[in-house]
């Protein structure tokens, strides 16, 4: 049996119903991934990377999960799918659900279909404000930078916002 690892996930959606999509992904990567130990608010933000009519909702979790990973990225892949996620070759699109490995524990991986820690982590604020609001000390290591240290030196200037979930009356 592997030990376990502590992995932060991002998730996102902009197909509606996103808040749906962000709920249904994280009971998925509960049954299928590890427990939870942490997550972020919500964050809206402009889509990047491409034009899109609707804004993406993001959360960052922090679960602690046994499968190597191999095994965790097989399983996100699957329940992308399973919510109906369309992978275009193109580049980015609108999607119903996005999983990103950020770390992997302090792991560093590079295999042909699985860079750890994510390559982009620096480079993206609705990836960076969540996960400093939940592990602002955590240290990439590559980067030897802290969450917070990237967040303060990124370069990106998309918008991102505290998302205000809307009550039924």
């Amino acid at each position: 049996m592997q030990k376990s690892k502590d992995v932060y996930l991002l998730t996102g959606s902009n197909i509606e119903p996103r808040e749906l999509y962000l709920q249904n992904a994280k009971q998925q990567i509960s049954k299928q991934l590890g427990n939870f130990v942490k997550e972020s608010s919500v964050y809206e933000s402009e889509a990047w990377g491409f034009e899109a009519d609707t804004a993406f909702l993001n959360q960052v979790l922090l679960i602690r999960s046994t499968l190597n990973p191999e095994e965790l990225l097989t399983k996100v892949l699957e329940i992308e799918k399973a919510m109906g996620r369309l992978r275009n070759e193109n580049g980015y699109t609108s999607r119903t659900i996005d999983i990103d490995i950020l770390y992997y524990g302090n792991e560093v991986i590079k295999h042909e279909k699985l860079i750890i820690p994510h390559p982009r982590i620096g480079d993206r604020n609705f990836t960076l404000m969540p996960l400093n609001e939940i592990a602002p000390g955590f240290v990439h290591p590559v980067f030897q930078l802290t969450n917070k240290d990237m967040f303060d030196r990124t370069s990106d200037r998309g918008k991102v916002w505290l998302f205000e979930e809307k009550h039924a009356l």
